[in-house]
């Protein structure tokens, strides 16, 4: 049976040489916004970035193995892997403190176009590469072309993880700051995206797919990527001599499943510009 009942058998675990340990590094160059979340994958360093870059509307699953991510170790085959130590530090104190999510990238609608109010039809050539049932899967609209700020208003149409498509997401206003990578839904029509994920129709708590997009009132000039994610962990960088780092354990119950081929990565919600701030981190996997 997969999974770790206490510290004895993660010791066992490491005694069979079943962990991994990789540094990462980001460096973002994009001026970020003091509140606003901020998609970190397509920011420079190691993992390099990534761009959203596809056919347009047309589904695209994420993986290790072909997008890059934050490295966690090959596949285990029949066993399982789990997150064991995660560690982030910033090399200034410019936009601490700082709150961030460790994400499973699932899958992704490139190249949705905020300049027209007609239905955007999404293709579904492809399923979620992992929690396949959308159990918890969050929607994010991350900037990848900016736009004027004319904050049009949007929904979402989507498969919710009971399998029941047409469902209806919140009325959303797009952010008036605007940079690759900003997360740009918002509840209100306020400048800032003070919130990552977009929302769900009443009663629902996942997503599997997404059927179309709709800007209901007002365009502006701007592309977004509409990404399905699965949050894994959250944390804080309180200050530039205050590493954030959690070591995972089963009896406090923050201990992640990775799955096989997974792409990590982080979002981030700043206090400033994080423009030329350098991020390292750790991290530590162990599978039985």
């Amino acid at each position: 049976m997969s999974g770790f009942k206490g510290l004895f058998e993660i010791n066992e675990s490491h005694e069979k040489g079943q962990t991994f340990y990789s540094f990462w590094r980001k460096t973002p160059s994009q001026t970020t916004i003091a509140g606003q979340w901020f998609d970190m994958s397509m920011s420079p360093g190691n993992p390099a970035p990534q761009y959203y870059a596809a056919s347009p509307l047309i589904a695209q699953q994420m993986k290790r193995s072909t997008d890059g991510g934050i490295p966690h170790g090959g596949d285990v085959s029949t066993q399982s892997k789990f997150l064991s130590r995660f560690l982030i530090l910033s090399a200034s104190g410019t936009g601490l403190p700082m709150s961030y999510l460790l994400c499973d990238y699932l899958l992704y609608y490139p190249f949705v176009d905020t300049g027209t109010n007609d239905e955007q039809l999404m293709t579904n050539s492809v399923a979620l590469p992992r929690y396949s049932d959308g159990a918890g899967v969050k929607i994010m609209a991350v900037s990848v072309a900016s736009s004027a700020g004319l904050q049009p208003t949007f929904t979402v149409n989507y498969t919710n993880s009971a399998g029941v498509s047409g469902r209806t997401s919140a009325l959303h206003t797009l952010s008036t700051n605007t940079f690759n990578g900003a997360i740009m839904s918002n509840f209100t029509t306020g400048a800032i995206s003070a919130m990552p994920f977009i929302g769900l129709q009443a009663g629902d708590s996942g997503v599997r797919s997404i059927e179309s997009v709709t800007f209901a009132t007002g365009t502006d000039v701007g592309l977004l990527a509409l990404v399905l994610v699965k949050p894994l962990m959250a944390g804080v960088i309180l200050e530039q001599t205050a590493p954030s780092e959690k070591v995972c354990q089963p009896h406090d119950g923050i201990m992640p499943q990775i799955y096989d081929d997974a792409f990590l990565g982080i979002l981030a919600c700043p206090r400033g510009s994080l423009s030329g701030v350098a991020f390292h981190g750790e991290i530590e996997t162990v599978w039985n």
